[in-house]
């Protein structure tokens, strides 16, 4: 049963979190509203819900959001935007998002990344930021925003920083083709290096683990913490089980380092990808120790029942498109 006394404004609804987060919210008949680009594309996606309401516009809409803002409690700010579009763009929506929260003294709920440290082998909350990318110091600069704004008394942020999403509607092009490559029996792809050890977080748990800090109501103005999912073994032994459960013989597909650098010189998009191999060259662990001890009850799907709940997805989108 709902709180009653929360109501969430949710951007980036039909994203990898966004989605997980309204789902576990609706589950809970809490008060939702969807600030999306595509009214039709979200009522397709989330079906009816009683205590949904859907909104279409543009988070760079200043106007609107704090419109949005004045009514909520909780403002989650999973916006985001193509690698070669995040400058100006991941900056302007977020001060947005500050100025819509500080209407109502809202909390600000923010997705945070392993971009901001650079190689390291292991984070914590007090990792200091050392970004050795121009979109890793784009996220310092949107987090020091964030904490600024909660220092000033304008709301509150809880930053819940994980590492690879994957789940029910991860639609981004790293996670997507494996599960429809397991569905169809082709190769699944991956990146630079399949063998190494890999941190994933499954995004319903992420979710719930959002609701979980919500009902806290945390004294401070702004808190940060890591969220460690799991680590598989290698990406190629993670993507032997998919394929496994999905009934076909597992074919894997790695795309070598120099492939996107080659590319990068004709393409924006591939030059940022470029850029982010480190990420996916080395393994790099998130530790969670401060959230297990404010949420000893977190929630883990097992492995196998969270990679047939994907599948299951997968093959309810492909049903819709065929």
């Amino acid at each position: 049963m709902a709180t009653n006394t929360f109501r969430f404004l949710i951007l980036g609804g039909t994203g990898s979190i966004g989605y997980a987060f309204t789902q576990e919210l609706l589950r809970h008949q809490e008060q939702v509203t969807l600030l999306v680009r595509n009214k039709q594309k979200a009522a397709k996606l989330f079906g009816q819900w009683p205590t949904l309401q859907l909104i279409e516009g543009d988070a760079q809409d200043g106007e609107l959001l704090k419109k949005l803002g004045a009514e909520a409690t909780h403002i989650f700010h999973g916006l985001n935007y193509p690698y070669d579009k995040w400058q100006n763009n991941m900056e302007r929506v977020t001060q947005n998002v500050i100025e819509a929260a500080a209407i109502n003294k809202s909390t600000i709920f923010f997705p945070g990344n392993i971009y901001n440290f650079g190689l390291v082998a292991a984070i914590t909350e007090e990792t200091p930021p050392k970004p050795t990318t121009k979109k890793g110091a784009i996220r310092v600069r949107l987090e020091q925003m964030l904490q600024q704004a909660a220092q000033q008394g304008k709301c509150r942020v809880i930053n819940l920083r994980m590492p690879d999403f994957w789940g029910p509607n991860v639609m981004n092009e790293g996670i997507a083709p494996i599960f429809k490559g397991a569905l169809n029996g082709k190769p699944m792809p991956w990146l630079y290096r399949n063998d190494i050890p890999h941190q994933l977080v499954y995004t319903p748990d992420a979710a719930y683990a959002y609701y979980e800090l919500a009902k806290l109501q945390p004294k401070e103005s702004y808190t940060e913490y890591n969220y460690a999912g799991e680590v598989v073994p290698s990406i190629k032994q993670w993507q032997t089980r998919i394929a496994t459960e999905a009934g076909t013989e597992p074919k894997h597909k790695v795309y070598p380092g120099w492939l996107f650098k080659l590319m990068g010189l004709f393409s924006p998009g591939m030059r940022e990808i470029s850029e982010m191999g480190y990420l996916l060259q080395n393994t790099i662990l998130l530790k969670d120790d401060k959230l297990r001890q404010t949420l000893p009850n977190l929630r883990h799907t097992p492995m196998q029942q969270a990679i047939a709940e994907t599948l299951e997805w997968h093959r309810g989108v492909g049903e819709l498109e065929g």
